[in-house]
């Protein structure tokens, strides 16, 4: 039965139009580091098995350094630096995040949308997803969510923007 649910919240929301942002992001609050609750899973963190954190550092020209790392399966700390800029409407809770070498930057595919659809008022947390719903990440600036907070988050990222919450794997933090 919650498989057939599911189906049809991914129904609903293949047509949907895009999840709404948070009206704006303080991006020098928002930086630092942020533990990685639950995502989707993804092609880029398929060998992250847990301990999965990303970093963000304002620089001087606007644009935002980003550092992933995650432990893998056979303990290595494995990183991806990159770095994020405003999207073209100028919402800074649409970014655009690149991780492919600084001379590729021209092409467009090697960005791909950052979009801030929850942000607690205190930065604590927040969700991160995609105009299309093919990536979701649930953040948090302390390795672990109490069950109340993420269990809000989850139904809100279901109601509100129309993700299919089956499809989280919560993150292994220590």
């Amino acid at each position: 039965m919650r498989w057939i649910l599911a189906c049809l919240s991914c129904a609903a929301a293949a047509g949907a139009a895009p999840p709404q942002t948070v009206s704006s992001v303080d991006l020098s609050r928002y930086q630092g580091v942020w533990y990685e609750i639950a995502r989707y899973p993804n092609r880029f963190q398929r060998d992250c098995a847990g301990e999965v954190t990303a970093t963000y550092e304002l620089r001087d020209d606007g644009k935002v350094r980003v550092v992933n790392r995650c432990r893998k399966q056979n303990g290595a700390l494995s990183e991806a630096e990159g770095v994020a800029r405003p999207a073209k409407d100028g919402s800074n809770a649409k970014l655009q995040v690149r991780f492919a070498p600084a001379i590729l930057s021209f092409l467009p595919q090697v960005w791909g949308d950052y979009w801030v659809i929850e942000l607690a008022p205190d930065y604590s947390h927040a969700v991160v997803g995609h105009p299309a719903r093919e990536y979701l990440w649930i953040l948090g600036r302390s390795p672990n969510m109490d069950e109340e907070t993420y269990g809000e988050l989850v139904r809100r990222i279901e109601q509100k923007h129309g993700y299919d919450p089956a499809r989280l794997i919560r993150t292994r933090q220590q």
